[in-house]
């Protein structure tokens, strides 16, 4: 699986593994506009550079200024630094000039020294988002201890006066329905979205040639998959086979789950005979109406490509409005 945080946290078991001692920073509040959502993490060391992001590049140089910067008037000093700290970028006028934080936004940063003694901590937060399990750092500011609480949180971070909660979450799944070049571009796409990506598929003809790295491949009919591994609404799927008998028989399925997205590819009069088929075949109005088809947002697309990058931003947009429930 890709994504920031998710590189980030394997980058730095690796480093921590190889007795590389990093700086971990985490985006913990933000004020009006930021380039980085409140949970953004990076990691940086002198000898590695950075991995992940806090904004669009101005606060990373500000910061490892700081770091390298041993004169003891410095706002952070690396030799006295003990405890985490909060910072604050883009507070003054000038400071966001400075930055060039937009529309006048700043942000507060957590910034913590990492230890081999930490190493624990962070393995912990990568097998439970391997076993697809919430799990929250707790980071006490007063005495610098850290542990991790298997825990639903809807908040990305908690403050409290002496205590940061973040709350890390498994990627979301997204089960892509019928092989072929729409659904090998939306792959190669939503890989980097924080998906983890199935494709399913019967016909031996389409599966063979298609492969996306980090794609799991399965050759089987949609309903029974969607019945055991798709149905909640950390699911996303999305019927791509232009083929009745495969993408009728997904949606069958699909519309009955709690999936936060459910959509089949096809014009508007395709689209329509869809919806008529599946009214006929038991479904209901309220079924019907959780079906995004034709799929994609409408910007005119006609590739393959431009129809992966209208249904990605599809599926961004209703992860984004979904309510959050605690499975």
């Amino acid at each position: 699986m890709n994504g920031s945080n998710w590189f980030v946290l394997q980058q730095l078991n690796l480093w921590l593994s190889q007795g590389i001692q990093p700086w971990l920073a985490t985006v913990i509040e933000t004020y009006g506009s930021s380039p980085r959502p409140v949970g953004s993490m990076m990691i940086y060391h002198p000898d590695k550079g950075i991995i992940g992001s806090l904004s669009g590049g101005c606060i990373e140089q500000e910061l490892m200024n700081q770091l390298a910067n041993d004169d003891s008037t410095a706002r952070i000093n690396r030799q006295e630094f003990h405890y985490p700290t909060i910072i604050r970028y883009g507070d003054s006028p000038e400071q966001r000039s400075q930055l060039a934080l937009p529309c006048g936004g700043h942000l507060d940063i957590l910034l913590e020294k990492i230890t081999p003694k930490d190493q624990s901590h962070f393995l912990n937060i990568e097998r439970a988002l391997n076993a697809r399990q919430w799990i929250s750092r707790h980071i006490n500011l007063n005495n610098a201890s850290i542990k991790t609480v298997e825990e639903f949180n809807e908040l990305d971070i908690q403050r409290a006066p002496t205590e940061i909660i973040h709350t890390l979450k498994p990627h979301d799944k997204l089960l892509l329905i019928g092989a072929g070049e729409v659904s090998r571009c939306l792959a190669e796409i939503c890989k980097n979205l924080e998906f983890e990506i199935t494709l399913c598929d019967f016909r031996d003809d389409f599966l063979q040639g298609w492969h996306v790295e980090g794609v799991n491949v399965i050759k089987t009919m949609p309903d029974d998959l969607i019945a055991e591994s798709f149905h909640d609404n950390h699911c996303a799927i999305v019927a791509l086979a232009h083929d009745p008998r495969v993408d009728d028989m997904a949606m069958m399925q699909a519309l009955k789950t709690d999936a936060f997205y459910v959509g089949a590819m096809g014009s508007i009069v395709t689209s329509n005979k869809r919806r008529e088929r599946l009214l006929d075949l038991e479904l209901n109005i309220e079924h019907i109406e959780k079906l995004h088809a034709p799929i994609g947002l409408d910007i005119h697309s006609r590739t393959p490509y431009e129809i992966a990058v209208s249904i990605a931003a599809q599926l961004i947009a209703e992860r984004s409005n979904r309510p959050l429930i605690n499975e």
